[in-house]
């Protein structure tokens, strides 16, 4: 099979404003990588007839298959048909059955069809009419001048119907599909982005099927390898080949796959050792606690949380030495060790974890914004303590500040 250049068109001004969170086009892509369809291009227009046209001429120069959705509806801004029709010129004509549809619609629900609602019957002269299953606007599928137009509701429910009921098979059927799109995801932690591009550089640039494609996120990276095969099994065949490469490189460095997070590695590697856990947290404010118990079964490994926010309070609840405080201050590794010791003791855990430091937006005992120290005092009372200097606000301090926990309890759960 040639390959397939796709193209999304998502109409809507309520996009744009953020009002509605564009997740067709997301779905669309995923849907259309699983027949082995690439999407080059994603494009968000308003309801705008001149902008909207426009869109749909740049689009019908690069891209074989276009999916729109969005502007059928009955109201005078959906400008969709309109715009295809000033780039095409096909007459705009009135489907029938579709007709008939929303009168029984109308009728069976005691309301009176106004004259607005027969624009969503509206259709393309030699179209072919897609069943919505759903709903009452029909899809419409249109091929003008070797480019195939695929026309669909943006409500995702009504969009979803036609395209799994109708448009996939008539693609399966029109292009010959034959092969599939297959991705996975690496996840990283305790390696940089850059570090880990230099470290596979030659294997970047070399890259053709599969594809390997580095992301970053906060306190992490990944690695996204595509494939493009004939079979499923093909396809992770080909990835499996690649990954081994990698991890014989930065494989200490991968913690999971694919939706898998930090949490929920940390969380399993818990189970698995029998272990559980508490939290003494001080500028995280329970942030660590909250993410733990977000897990499905956290209590097998979680025991509890101390948020001790100010310095009486970790002398009161955790019963920390005021001497230390006073000659340490709250923001030292003889605090955090403290911490971490006395929460493991206080909630019987085989481990604590403790999170003290400045999270802004002014300095603590002479210690610059986004000091932190992390400290684990582990089942054999033995302390890994580490002093962090993060850059950031105050929000994404805290935050790191949870995630670099994650990952010191991730490497040392391995030793």
């Amino acid at each position: 099979m040639t390959e397939v250049k796709a193209e999304l068109i998502s109409v809507g001004t309520e996009l744009l404003l953020g009002q509605i969170v564009n997740t067709n086009a997301a779905w669309l892509s995923e849907q259309l990588a699983d027949k082995g369809i690439s999407v080059y291009y994603h494009t968000v227009v308003g309801d705008n007839l001149s902008r909207l046209t426009n869109v749909l001429k740049e689009a019908e120069k690069r891209s074989d298959l276009i999916l729109i959705t969005g502007g059928l509806g009955p109201t005078e801004d959906d400008m969709t048909r309109e715009a295809f029709h000033n780039l095409t010129g096909l007459e705009i004509v009135e489907d029938q059955s579709t007709i008939d549809k929303m009168e029984a619609f109308f009728t069976k629900n005691n309301r009176v069809m106004t004259p607005n609602n027969r624009k969503q019957a509206h259709v393309f002269e030699g179209a072919k009419v897609l069943r919505n299953s759903v709903g009452i606007a029909p899809g419409i599928i249109v091929e003008h001048e070797r480019t195939n137009w695929v026309f669909m509701p943006g409500v995702p429910r009504e969009m979803k119907a036609i395209m799994g009921e109708e448009v996939l098979p008539y693609l399966q059927d029109k292009l010959q599909l034959n092969t599939v799109i297959f991705s996975r995801m690496l996840r990283f932690i305790g390696i940089g982005e850059s570090q880990l591009e230099h470290e596979l550089r030659d294997l970047i640039s070399a890259q053709t099927n599969p594809t390997i494609a580095p992301l970053a996120s906060e306190g992490e990276v990944a690695l996204r390898l595509t494939a493009r095969a004939s079979s499923n099994a093909e396809a992770e065949q080909l990835i499996d080949e690649v990954e081994s490469h990698i991890s014989k490189r930065v494989g200490q460095y991968l913690y999971g796959y694919d939706e898998v997070n930090i949490a929920q590695q940390v969380f399993l590697q818990l189970k698995q050792q029998n272990l559980n856990i508490a939290s003494a947290e001080s500028l995280t404010g329970g942030a660590f606690a909250s993410s733990i118990v977000e897990e499905s079964g956290a209590s097998a490994v979680f025991n509890g949380a101390a948020v001790v926010y100010q310095s009486l309070t970790k002398e009161a609840t955790l019963n920390i030495d005021h001497n230390l405080l006073a000659v340490h201050g709250t923001v030292s590794r003889q605090c955090a060790e403290a911490m971490a010791e006395k929460v493991k003791f206080l909630y019987q855990s085989d481990i604590g974890i403790s999170f003290t430091g400045v999270a802004g937006p002014d300095e603590l005992e002479g210690q610059p914004v986004g000091t932190v120290y992390i400290s684990i005092c582990d089942k054999n009372n033995q302390f890994l303590t580490e002093r962090f200097q993060f850059k950031g606000n105050r929000q994404t301090i805290r935050s790191r500040a949870v995630k670099k926990g994650y990952e010191l309890l991730f490497y040392h759960l391995q030793t």
